[in-house]
């Protein structure tokens, strides 16, 4: 057993400072600022109609709508803090419009009430209609909320259209834009002591309000509106018949766990057959990455039970949910768990895995892993078939050949459970980078895990120094840089053209769903010759000595890879996946154990040079790097790498084509024998039945 993690503290160097863990307070004072301007505002109103002071009316008013503005553009989080307690848009406005009100009657002569009760009828009519427009805003939300929700699929049959205008949409900017008129008419009128300009104020927000009125009507017209829920049903059962899918991958999870999925993207289309992707969140269908595959968004649990009818043979997971048990229950399907990466964490062994027919790894010290964690998973339902993503990954070609040794660094995530092992950028990243960067020889490009500071504000803070001392030893480097690079830009422009959809402000789900119809022929092999393209060109751009701070989609994690050197990382699945080059990779070791007893308890670690936390072995590291013949444990990551990943030969993608044809033919032969079960025992799920009708013949290649 691994020895016990000793409690301990960790050294003062490395603590955050004062000053990081305030930092989050600044916001909370701006936002408290602002909600305090916006309510002396109210308080001066009020003293100025009662007084009245026309002055002070005029400057009041005049700040509550500026902050007003300031809160929809800059700070919309302290609406939400109003709405709780009762003073909302409408609220607001409708007391800034009866303060105004309340000055003209004050300012004027007496008996001069009835002047002003048209404008007050005005001003109901007004109210009246905002919540006229808000109910009918409601219901055309709700007839353009489709159950199903598509990307790369022609779903024009479904009458899609562009959204309305983002303003018609969102009571507060609505209410603010459309009762500035008579907001504006009332204050005129209150400075000159004339009605007039009220009245055309308000008759003007009428006009406004009644136009906007009209135009969502005309939204809920038969021959306007999207198709019905049942229609949509019966439009989406009509595409599975037709499109015929064989494989799919599932994937439900939250906004930051995109790149789970996105991994997969490539070896699915590389795939025989016919592919799909079925998400369950709508939010996650802009996140998934470029891809030619349909997309298919299932949000209700009844929708995605449809797919028992289909030809849908095998479900590809990259990750557990709390909504994978839903489609767990579908019985013609088979189901395999290849998890977004593996490493020696816990987490790689999930006991949720035995929940799939299969569990598909990379090499054998995933299937080892498996058997000693005793999670119920059966060594036969193991496979192994490598990682398909790594093919792109260049293997090791010698020594660095410049005059720079070019080090990632790519520490993981604090994770969920607190272990001080699971992230070095606490404990060790600030020795680990000043090590490095202390070396003249060396450029370091440093890639944080995206969720890194999500759960310990101490690695949040770390991050943020560690960030500072790059910035630090750039400003005191110097050297020639390459002139600015036309055929980068031309490529960015390019990549950005075949990647991202461009939507207009305001466009729904509906109007996504019209512009990504159909992707452009071609598009998955120039997004491949592009990107390539694109990799080459933003290395050339940089300055070689010029160290680096990857954060953006791009470069990738693998394309740091083929610049690499050498990598500094944890245990985790980067690991794993650089062993594919087979350079050189170190360890940081913050888990408290002995390097002896941090070896045998993580076995990718075997063939790595172990770091403790004082980053100490830096320069020795940096020596084998640059002189081979001083790096003795070439040998052992050749091993490693076939024993975590699996054999050079067949390839990772014709391992994985290979799994899931078998995977499918099992499907079929279960939907045979269900098939006989049901015509024994009439009327035992004749769904099941039915869906098997669906299967088509067998084809030549069994996909």
């Amino acid at each position: 057993m691994p020895e016990p993690l000793p409690r301990r503290r960790f050294p003062a160097r490395i603590r955050p400072r004062r000053s990081s863990l305030r930092r989050p307070s600044r916001p909370t004072a701006a936002k408290a600022l602002v909600a305090f301007v916006l309510a002396a505002a109210f308080v001066a109103q009020t003293v100025a109609a009662l007084l009245p002071l026309v002055p002070l009316l005029l400057a009041s008013t005049a700040v509550s709508l500026a902050v007003e503005a300031v809160l929809y553009r800059w700070q919309p989080g302290v609406l939400s803090v109003f709405a709780k307690s009762h003073a909302d848009v409408t609220v607001r406005h409708v007391l800034r419009d009866l303060l105004l009100v309340v000055g003209l009657l004050r300012l004027g002569e007496q008996h001069q009430e009835t002047r002003y009760a048209p404008l007050v009828a005005g001003l109901l009519a007004f109210y009246a209609l905002h919540c006229a427009i808000q109910a009918v805003s409601v219901l055309v939300r709700r007839t353009r909320t489709l159950p199903v929700v598509t990307r790369n699929i022609d779903a024009s049959a479904l009458r899609l259209s562009p959204a309305p205008a983002a303003l018609l949409r969102r009571p507060g900017h609505r209410l603010l834009v459309f009762g500035l008129p008579a907001s504006a008419g009332l204050t005129a009128a209150a400075v000159s002591g004339d009605h007039r300009p009220a009245a055309a104020g308000v008759a003007l927000s009428l006009l406004i309000a009644s136009a906007g009125l009209c135009a969502l009507l005309l939204r809920l017209l038969p021959g306007r509106r999207p198709a019905g829920e049942q229609e949509v049903l019966e439009w989406f059962d009509t595409w599975l018949a037709e499109y015929r899918p064989t494989v799919g991958l599932y994937f439900s999870g939250g906004v930051s766990s995109a790149y789970q999925a996105n991994m997969w993207l490539e070896p699915l289309a590389g795939l025989d057959g016919r592919p799909v992707i079925v998400l369950r969140e709508r939010f996650m269908v802009p996140k998934i990455a470029a891809t030619d595959i349909p997309i298919v968004c299932l949000p209700k649990v009844s929708t995605l039970m449809r797919l028992e009818h289909s030809t849908l043979q095998v479900l590809i997971h990259p990750s557990n949910s709390g909504k994978t048990s839903q489609v767990l229950r579908i019985p013609t399907i088979k189901h395999t768990f290849v998890n977004h990466g593996e490493s020696d964490k816990l987490s790689s062994c999930n006991p949720y895995a035995k929940a799939y027919d299969e569990v598909w790894v990379a090499g054998p010290a995933a299937r080892e892993r498996y058997a000693l964690a005793e999670v119920g998973v059966e060594d036969k339902d193991v496979v192994e078939i490598g990682r398909p993503q790594l093919d792109t990954v260049r293997p090791y070609s010698g020594p660095p050949a410049g005059p720079y040794t070019t080090v990632l660094y790519a520490p993981t995530w604090e994770g969920w459970d607190g272990n001080p092992g699971n992230t070095s950028v606490i404990a060790a990243g600030e020795n680990l980078v000043r090590a490095l960067l202390a070396d003249p020889g060396v450029r370091l490009l440093y890639k944080p895990h995206p969720l890194t500071g999500s759960v310990d504000p101490r690695a949040g803070a770390a991050d943020l120094r560690i960030r500072e001392l790059i910035r630090a030893a750039n400003r005191e480097r110097s050297g020639p840089r390459p002139a600015p690079s036309a055929e980068l830009e031309r490529l960015t422009a390019e990549l950005d053209r075949l990647t991202t959809a461009v939507f207009r402000p305001g466009a729904d789900q509906i109007e996504r769903m019209l512009v990504q119809s159909a992707p452009e022929p071609g598009r998955a092999e120039a997004v491949t010759r592009t990107t390539a393209a694109w990799e080459e060109a933003y290395w050339a751009a940089l300055p070689e000595w010029e160290h680096q701070i990857v954060t953006d989609a791009r470069p990738t994690l693998y394309a740091c890879f083929n610049v690499a050197d050498l990598l500094i990382s944890d245990v985790s699945s980067v690991i794993s996946d650089f062993l594919a080059s087979e350079k050189p990779y170190a360890v940081a070791n913050t888990s408290g154990l002995s390097e002896e007893a941090f070896r045998a308890a993580f076995p990718t670690v075997a063939a790595a040079t172990v770091l403790t936390p004082d980053a100490a072995g830096v320069p020795a590291l940096l020596e084998s790097v640059r002189h081979p013949e001083k790096d003795g444990l070439a040998e052992a990551r050749a091993q490693l790498k076939q024993r975590l990943l699996g054999p050079a030969e067949p390839s990772s993608q014709e391992r994985f084509n290979a799994a899931v044809r078998a995977l499918c033919t099992a499907a079929l032969e279960h939907r045979a024998r269900t098939r006989r079960l049901a015509a024994e025992l009439p009327g035992q799920r004749r769904g099941t039945a039915d869906a098997a009708s669906l299967t088509p013949p067998r084809p030549s290649r069994p996909v």
